[in-house]
């Protein structure tokens, strides 16, 4: 099969070692993961500011990048639903690329999606002796209905103990645009669930998309807590070199 990486500009620019997770761990199995270079932004900034054209020109590029893909995996619950969702929207009155953004659609997957719907892996064989709490990201638990798949990796993990996270559900405050637009009532969310995430004792906060993981983290290290904040793939991956 042909898998190619969609890394997302969040990863790409600050969480690099996510995407490194992800290859590394495809690998065991014998997955061997392609980058189209000509891959860009997902357009879901342009999209939420109701620049809906600017959208479009950077899912043309996304579209021609993986256009010759079996599957595009992505580390982000959040880019993977703009795929998902809203694509089809952006080209609703263009046949052709309508056709194009429900082929893209299909074969797109986020990253626990594709390890467990996919491939068929539960236990990569993962040791974190470590206190863990889960923060489902909207996007990812919402649009894409992602629930399942990162627990069942979890619960497998040897030495793990994994700590539920009072009012899981509820929203970090990020929201890509929206963090900027009601700064106050972002940060005023992000601080109720920072609080929530103390209030567990664990050690490492886990979570499947960047901008959720850069939002909580820079609130616990504005407050000087020693809470480790990880993609998933990142931790089952130092798992597996522990293991």
């Amino acid at each position: 099969m042909k898998v190619s990486l969609f890394i997302t500009c969040l990863s790409d620019a600050i969480y690099p070692r996510v995407g490194e997770a992800m290859v590394r761990l495809l690998a065991r199995y014998g997955v061997q993961v392609e980058f189209p270079k000509q891959q860009t932004c997902c357009g879901q900034p342009a999209f939420n500011s109701g620049y809906w054209d600017e959208a479009r020109e950077s899912a043309r590029t996304l579209l021609a990048a993986f256009d010759d893909s079996d599957f595009v995996i992505s580390p982000s619950g959040s880019c993977t639903g703009m795929i998902q969702h809203y694509y089809p929207k952006l080209f609703e009155k263009d046949p052709v690329m309508l056709e194009k953004s429900k082929r893209l659609q299909a074969k797109t997957y986020e990253f626990t999606q594709f390890l467990v719907q996919v491939l068929g892996v539960t236990d990569v064989g993962a040791v974190f002796p470590h206190k863990v709490t889960y923060h489902p990201s909207c996007h990812g638990s919402r649009l894409l209905g992602i629930k399942d798949e990162p627990m069942t990796l979890m619960q497998n993990v040897k030495g793990m103990e994994l700590i539920p996270l009072p009012f899981a559900e509820d929203c970090c405050g990020f929201g890509g645009t929206f963090a900027v637009k009601m700064s106050e009532i972002s940060a005023a969310m992000v601080s109720e669930k920072a609080q929530h995430v103390l209030e567990t004792e664990a050690e490492v906060l886990v979570g499947l998309d960047m901008g959720c993981m850069m939002n909580i983290s820079g609130n616990l290290m504005y407050q000087g807590k020693p809470v480790r904040v990880m993609h998933l793939a990142e931790l089952l991956y130092e798992g597996v070199k522990l293991a």
